[in-house]
């Protein structure tokens, strides 16, 4: 290297210091401290404690609540995320319109999705109210049904957290909506010249156009569906009530963290968090290459 080059390299390193420190102190670090951790029994008042893999074996073998919570998750998963991707999607075509005003309707469907989660979270707990929630009301009052219970029933409550978060949808449709304008003019052109309706021109253009996009909305979705957290917390007080049928992954996990105290088992359901993301991730990513479609391939 020259003098220069060297001179270059200390001002660049200098100047990304902060970040580096900040880095190390605060993520690189706690990530190795949480891998020693999930080998060893720590409850923050007492030094931790070898024991090898028995947080894992109490995982598999002792913990059926970590079977529940896990399949909580799941569940949750496989039905927000697709319906939160079609309908956003469709949201998007809608919003992708030439009419008048259309700015503020995207402002209107993009609002909800900027409410903190805290205070939506309290909002959803007075609309699914069984006695005098909106929802049920508008069921009795325009169709004489009595509604269900929501998030105090055992049956309804991940249904109506599914519900909910259809609520936030609005970062998805602004992605979606940026995808909308990549599409080419010509091609819906050329399909009108070959006779295609509004249905044929969505299913041969815009969803192939898309599907990047898709893929995208796609992964960032079950990253955040695995990690759903806030909401559940808020609305069942962490508890996951009733009789465990909203007890998510990241709630058990934090409750045996911040409740129970259990630092090296909190580590290892993290690690194992983790590991369950990461496939899931990588089997998208691997399938994609059969359904996306890129532009200029």
């Amino acid at each position: 290297m020259t003098r220069m080059e060297r001179r270059n390299l200390r001002n660049g390193l200098l100047f990304i210091s902060p970040w580096l420190l900040g880095f190390l102190a605060f993520e690189f670090y706690p990530l190795l401290m949480s891998i020693y951790y999930s080998f060893t029994e720590f409850n923050v008042v007492r030094p931790p404690v070898w024991s090898g893999w028995a947080n894992f074996h109490e995982l598999f073998f002792e913990d059926p609540l970590f079977w529940k919570a896990l399949y909580n998750t799941l569940y949750f998963t496989a039905f927000a995320v697709p319906l939160g991707l079609a309908i956003s999607m469709g949201i998007a075509v809608l919003l992708n319109q030439k009419v008048p005003a259309m700015s503020v309707f995207r402002t209107v469907f993009f609002l909800p999705s900027i409410v903190p989660l805290v205070a939506s979270s309290v909002l959803w707990l007075w609309v699914l109210n069984p006695e005098s929630g909106l929802i049920n009301s508008a069921l009795y009052q325009f169709l004489g049904i009595q509604g269900p219970g929501w998030i105090a029933d055992e049956a309804w409550s991940k249904p109506a957290l599914i519900l909910m978060s259809l609520w936030g949808i609005g970062g998805a449709v602004v992605i979606f909506l940026a995808g909308l304008s990549d599409v080419p003019p010509a091609l819906y052109e050329v399909a009108e010249l070959d006779g295609a309706g509004p249905f044929r021109k969505f299913w041969n253009v815009t969803l192939p156009m898309l599907t990047p996009t898709i893929l995208f909305n796609l992964v960032m979705g079950l990253i955040n569906s695995f990690q759903y957290f806030t909401q559940v917390y808020v609305m069942t007080g962490g508890k996951g009530t009733p009789v465990d049928s909203t007890m998510f992954y990241a709630l058990y996990l934090y409750q045996n963290s911040f409740y129970y105290l259990r630092m090296g088992y909190a580590s290892a359901m993290a690690w194992m968090l983790f590991v369950v993301i990461l496939i899931a991730t990588i089997g998208v990513i691997i399938s994609s290459k059969r359904w996306v479609y890129y532009h200029g391939d």
